[in-house]
């Protein structure tokens, strides 16, 4: 299952349970807020660690950058568009909050 697939799926756990959302929103709150994160996912049953969200973002972040303007040194800064992790408690808060 690739990251966004794991995603997806908590995304929609985390709507249809609202103690789930919380333990979410509240992971960014602790010490190290991604691996709090990974662990939960885990603790669902989804194979996540760090170093997913790291590369999946990282991924996710290059494919924008060759796609617009040529790619390369012109390409716009995408402040953020990185970060799988910031991006989606961004987006739970928007769509259950």
């Amino acid at each position: 299952m690739t990251v966004d697939e794991i995603l997806t799926k908590v995304r929609e756990m985390a709507g249809q349970d609202e103690e789930l959302l919380h333990r979410i929103l509240q992971t960014a709150s602790g010490e190290h807020p991604v691996d709090s994160f990974c662990s939960l996912c885990r603790d669902l049953g989804f194979t996540l660690y760090a170093m997913d969200l790291v590369d999946a973002g990282e991924e996710a972040y290059a494919a924008i950058r060759r796609s617009t303007n040529g790619g390369g040194e012109n390409s716009p800064m995408l402040a953020g568009a990185d970060d799988y992790y910031e991006m989606f408690l961004a987006e739970l808060k928007k769509r259950y909050l």
